[in-house]
């Protein structure tokens, strides 16, 4: 018998609560307690990987070939330099993250668009090897798939990527009604980095006709992508996305705009490299009788509580409140404050597609620990940094990201 689920974020959605209980059944699991699951049979076949291939998410977004060439120094203009050593592989923000996430043992699917040329075939193969479903991408016949020039700079430890773009690009009518809905099918979220808008859009609107949870990555301003995130449940952006789209004059009062503007947003994420990162998470429950606090003291009382001694990534978190920015508005809220792991000079590679492993350690996060063991934010963060970091110590985006068994990860889960 199986008893009472744990619980779990509402914004998870009652698909992947019956697909597990389902599988509990199946796989002869019981559960014991609010979190613990355990194997009833000793004879239950690898129950652990059938239990996270059933945890499925639908990505649609950016792949690419990256070209990566290591360098010395950045070149000044009409220079000549040799480059130090050269890689070949897959890139493109969604590629990324859904190759991050199937290493950690989730089950991705991928909608996106490459032509029928040897790179295209390159981008299908690795994705295909990683464990990511490439069923509905479109394969164009004609044009180019898309390829990123990546220069990294062995002396400032910068990375500079020129791409060029697939073409032709993707366009909702090449994704039929019944393709969306076989995509969707058995999904518990959907990712969108930003990329092809208008067939985005067209996943989105029946994805949350489906009370689906959206993750949108906001990298920067892009056509369509204000329409996307009307549709977002949680956003991850960069540093300097925040007050781009809202004009705010600060990070902090950037996020409390963010949220102010988007009904359904519970979190948002600002990841700012070395810097780690800042989150502000909507509060439903508690804090609405609170006294109203600027946001900018919250943080900065949060700076005050970070230990510049440790390596390792941490997360300090205040209290349910209510948060304030002049000139921008008031919102209940916990604000929490993440930090990168200080990674030695002579490990440090490369820091193409950090952000992208950390959107991929998030879902991660949120459709596997955040039902089954209850991960609360002040880990996911620490977490999805360590996963970054452990990304930085080789080249490119892919080749350093860890599985789920990496022994680097055991104190993050």
């Amino acid at each position: 018998m199986i008893s009472s689920p744990p619980q779990f974020p509402d914004a998870i959605s009652v698909n992947l609560v019956s697909s597990l209980l389902s599988l509990l059944v199946k796989e002869n699991f019981q559960l014991q307690g609010p979190n613990v699951i355990r194997v009833a049979s000793a004879s239950s076949p690898t129950p652990h990987r059938s239990l996270f291939h059933t945890i499925q998410q639908l990505g649609l977004g950016a792949v690419s070939v990256d070209f990566l060439a290591t360098v010395a120094s950045f070149p000044n203009p009409d220079d000549k330099i040799r480059s130090t050593s050269l890689k070949v592989q897959g890139g493109g923000n969604s590629g990324n993250a859904l190759t991050c996430a199937a290493r950690l043992g989730l089950n991705p699917r991928l909608i996106s668009k490459v032509a029928n040329d040897s790179q295209g075939k390159g981008i299908l193969e690795e994705l295909e090897a990683d464990g990511v479903n490439t069923f509905f991408f479109i394969v164009s016949e004609e044009g180019n798939s898309p390829f990123t020039y990546v220069i990294v700079d062995n002396q400032t430890k910068t990375r500079t990527c020129i791409n060029t773009p697939g073409y032709p690009p993707l366009i909702p009518e090449e994704l039929s009604h019944s393709s969306l809905l076989s995509a969707l099918d058995g999904a518990n979220m959907v990712y969108f980095d930003g990329r092809h808008p208008e067939t985005a859009l067209l996943v989105a609107k029946e994805a949350a006709r489906k009370n689906m949870p959206i993750l949108v990555e906001a990298e920067r301003k892009r056509e369509g992508l204000d329409d996307l995130l009307e549709f977002a449940n949680y956003a991850v952006c960069s540093a300097k996305f925040p007050q781009a789209w809202t004009e705010a004059p600060s990070v902090p009062s950037a996020l409390i705009s963010m949220l102010l503007r988007l009904p359904k947003l519970k979190f948002v994420i600002v990841t700012m490299g070395e810097d780690g990162c800042i989150m502000l998470e909507r509060s439903v429950n508690g804090g609405s009788d609170a006294e109203e606090i600027d946001v900018h003291s919250i943080l900065e009382s949060l700076k005050q509580r970070k230990d510049d001694n440790k390596t390792i990534p941490t997360c300090i978190s205040s209290v349910a409140t209510r948060l304030t920015s002049n000139g921008i508005g008031t919102l209940t809220g916990r604000l929490f404050l993440g930090t990168a792991e200080k990674i030695p000079p002579s490990e440090l590679v490369d820091t193409t597609g950090a952000g992208d492993a950390f959107i991929g350690a998030v879902l991660y996060v949120f459709l596997f620990l955040a039902l089954c063991a209850g991960m609360p934010q002040e880990k996911m963060l620490p977490f999805a940094a360590r996963v970054a970091a452990t990304g930085c110590r080789a080249l490119g985006a892919r080749a350093g990201l860890p599985l789920r068994t990496d022994p680097r990860l055991a104190g993050f889960l």
